[in-house]
């Protein structure tokens, strides 16, 4: 997938890490859909070469995005995007939490929804 490498980039001279930087993007093009499920991504070795990394700084995003469910690792077969989205099931694991907690308080809906729209401001 020589592609990947044509639209990832890191600035070296950002004070946020490569790595991080690289897992960022790596989430985003999951979200907007330029990396669909079940889509390879090229080796570690390969990524580092196309953007000129050192092979530890891609091994380290992968290995994050792992840990968090976008990607999987298939042995041999290599790394794919996910085919569940782990931000539906952290989200809705999320909110099945937040209804049990405002329903134990006797919090109605419509005053529990105020308190998401105020977290988010």
């Amino acid at each position: 997938m020589a592609g990947l490498g044509e639209w990832l980039s890191v600035d070296t001279q950002a004070s946020r890490p490569l790595f991080d930087q690289l897992r960022t993007q790596i989430i985003d093009a999951v979200r907007d859909g330029r990396l669909t499920p079940g889509t390879r991504l090229p080796t570690v070795r390969e990524l580092a070469g196309q953007l000129g990394l050192a092979v530890n700084t891609v091994a380290r995003a992968y290995r994050e995005l792992e840990t968090a469910g976008v990607l999987e690792t298939r042995g041999r077969f290599g790394t794919f995007v996910s085919r569940v989205d782990p931000a539906d099931t952290a989200m809705a694991a999320a909110a099945q939490n937040f209804v049990s907690t405002a329903r134990a308080l006797g919090v109605e809906k419509s005053e529990a929804i105020r308190y998401v729209e105020s977290a988010f401001d």
